[in-house]
């Protein structure tokens, strides 16, 4: 049942409908999904990442992702660039990388938008009101640090490169299935990380003549490329970072053997 709202000042208005929402579909369907596809992969990687173990396969030099770079003495041989971190069961292995990376994917325009809609219900699909009485926007803690996302981008090309050297040290010991799904997550890694939003405004968003600087501007418009596939990628990237991680804990952890194409 609807009634007639009315201005203050008199006039016609907008019915005041009763029901939350008018939507008839399955709105509720895909912030659903999203939450549990989110949850379920961050319980996964925060199990993984204080294991403290299963996470460097000698023979191959494998290591997973979720522990690169490994800076505690746990690390062994996986420790390349020192152990300056102490072995505290609360400081996962790769604490100097974690954060950033934490703080990219948080900040990301397009994970903001998955869970503000699917944690948050703010608001939980289009035209179904917002779950909050109040709107604050990202003014105050701890939203203003959603405007860190371009520092933690450049953050998240430093440890992307360090993923494509661990991808490449591997590939010293031969070819294995393991080499191919290293090389897989890398790819994808900085397909996603060049997507991104402040990587398109860095590549061209202050330039006023694209003539002027032909070379940015034909990266410009291939991160404008990538950036239309943004969602997807970070979808995409979750799924090749757990898929690493968990082959290379099952090669650690002596569950199966590499399959070997060259060595």
């Amino acid at each position: 049942m609807t009634t007639t709202a009315t201005r203050p000042g008199g006039g016609k208005a907008r019915a005041a409908i009763s029901a939350r929402t008018l939507r008839t579909d399955r709105w509720w369907l895909a912030p659903l999904v999203t939450f549990i596809g989110l949850g379920a992969w961050v319980t996964y990687a925060t199990v993984r990442v204080f294991m403290h173990k299963w996470f460097w396969v000698e023979q191959f030099h494998y290591l997973t992702p979720f522990y690169s770079p490994c800076l505690t003495d746990r690390c062994g041989d996986a420790a390349l660039f020192g152990t300056p971190l102490p072995n505290f069961f609360l400081i996962p292995e790769a604490a100097f990388s974690l954060p950033f990376l934490l703080l990219f994917r948080l900040t990301c325009y397009y994970y903001r938008k998955a869970y503000y809609r699917s944690f948050w219900l703010s608001p939980p699909a289009c035209a179904v009101p917002d779950g909050h009485k109040t709107y604050s926007g990202e003014t105050r803690f701890p939203l203003i640090f959603q405007n860190a996302h371009r520092y933690a981008f450049y953050a998240a090309v430093i440890i992307s490169v360090i993923n494509t050297w661990d991808a490449a040290l591997a590939q010293s010991t031969g070819l294995g299935l393991g080499n191919v799904i290293l090389w897989v997550n890398v790819i994808m890694l900085w397909a996603y990380t060049l997507s991104c939003h402040s990587c398109r405004h860095i590549a061209g968003g202050r330039l006023k003549h694209f003539s002027k600087h032909p070379v940015r501007y034909r990266f410009w418009t291939f991160v404008s490329k990538l950036n239309t596939r943004h969602m997807q990628l970070a979808w995409i990237t979750l799924g090749t970072l757990a898929l690493t991680d968990f082959y290379i804990m099952g090669l650690a952890a002596g569950w199966y053997s590499d399959l070997r194409i060259i060595n």
